[in-house]
């Protein structure tokens, strides 16, 4: 254990914490609070969805930056100022009066995406844990997958006692009050004292494995995950009803989901625990075809839906360890920011597009079950090119 970790032991919880305010804010929130502002703003839905995704946009192509400044320098100006941004971005949102406005403030909390959710999170534990990067990061995804939880209901319940635009204010006031000294307060930047290698500098490193034939391979495979999991799961509740399935019964199966996502990062820092990232990926990315051929069982299966949704959400929990280690497993950690961010930019894009894309191929094939059937191919193809992305393509690297 590094001198820095023996100095942040309180660092996973109080991360885990800042993640969840930052998920929970920045990316669950809306989906509670886009009904009334869409009434008060009088406009249509694809509008206000469509501000939403200029933000996860943003935050994609701005990735690889942020995570190349992090190797640099560390994550105190990064995360902090994300976290300030994303106050002054709340306080501004709940002064929004037009639909112009709107984007503006959702574009600026693209940017505080960039700088203060899992990616640069990652980069910073990589950093303070050195070869125990892969528990940290496990240990902070177990916190944010229970932002949803946490601020699905918080949401609605302040929405219904203050309203939205105080509502907004409460989440400034949390990302100023409680991310933001957490992140200013992140363990100083010190260059690596372990054995250099080839690729020291974040910039030269990212290079470096830009030649590199296994990088194309996964990042085309987690966006081609990434992809499937957002298109499915915005159109869940349609798709689900669609079957025949009633609303109540589709909730209940959408609810499982959340909780079995953290149910798969408790069984990747267990039973996984001794396997390689690769190999751990290699069974999560194949599960999530799995689980969407289930979909085609009788409605009156109702055991195998409530697997779909054990399988579906137990596979995207271990996505979401894996595109945070799997860099570092295979390319070494001196450029871990950058290169964990190239490779989140595509990701972030395409859950950014993803129920847009499902929207297109509904319209186009007619049926939600034509529409399933494309995607399970998405996810195969996405399947079989991680498994081609070998472990052994690598610099050496443990």
């Amino acid at each position: 254990m590094t001198a820095a970790t023996k100095q942040s032991k309180w660092l996973i919880p109080s991360m885990g914490m800042t993640q969840i305010i930052g998920w929970g804010s920045m990316f669950y929130a809306y989906g509670v609070l886009m009904q009334p502002m869409e009434a008060e703003l009088q406009t249509t839905r694809s509008v206000v969805v469509g501000a939403y995704s200029i933000a996860l946009l943003l935050s994609g192509c701005l990735s690889t930056l942020s995570g190349a400044i992090i190797d640099r320098i560390g994550g105190r100006l990064v995360m902090g100022g994300g976290a300030l941004l994303a106050a002054l971005m709340f306080f501004l949102m709940s002064y929004v009066d037009s639909v112009l406005t709107l984007y503006l403030v959702w574009a600026g909390l693209g940017v505080a995406m960039s700088a203060t959710l899992y990616q640069p999170a990652f980069a910073v534990l990589t950093q303070v844990y050195g070869s125990g990067y892969r528990r940290a990061i496990t240990a902070v995804t177990l916190f944010g997958g229970l932002s949803s939880s946490v601020f699905w209901p918080l949401t609605q319940a302040l929405s219904d006692q203050v309203g939205w635009r105080d509502t907004w204010l409460i989440y400034a006031a949390l990302n100023l009050l409680v991310s933001f000294p957490v992140h200013a307060l992140l363990p100083k930047f010190s260059p690596s004292t372990e054995a250099p290698t080839q690729a020291t500098q974040g910039k030269s490193g990212l290079a470096q494995v830009l030649r590199e034939r296994s990088f194309y391979l996964l990042t085309t495979s987690f966006t081609l995950n990434a992809l499937v999991f957002s298109a499915v799961s915005l159109h869940l509740m349609s798709l689900l009803q669609s079957r025949g399935i009633t609303p109540t019964q589709a909730a209940t199966i959408g609810a499982m989901v959340g909780p079995m996502q953290v149910l798969g990062r408790i069984l990747e820092t267990t039973v996984g625990r001794n396997l390689s990232s690769h190999r751990i990926g290699l069974c999560a990315m194949w599960l999530l075809p799995l689980a969407l051929i289930l979909l085609y069982a009788p409605n009156h299966w109702l055991w195998m839906y409530a697997l779909f949704a054990g399988i579906y959400g137990i596979s995207n929990g271990v996505m979401t360890i894996v595109r945070g280690t799997i860099p570092a497993e295979l390319y070494g950690r001196e450029a871990y920011g950058a290169v964990s961010g190239a490779m989140g930019a595509p990701v972030m894009i395409a859950i950014a597009a993803g129920p847009f894309v499902a929207s297109l191929l509904y319209t186009a094939i007619g049926s939600y079950m034509g529409m399933l059937l494309v995607l399970i191919a998405v996810g195969v193809l996405g399947s079989v090119m991680f498994n081609y992305a070998s472990p052994t393509d690598k610099h050496g690297h443990q």
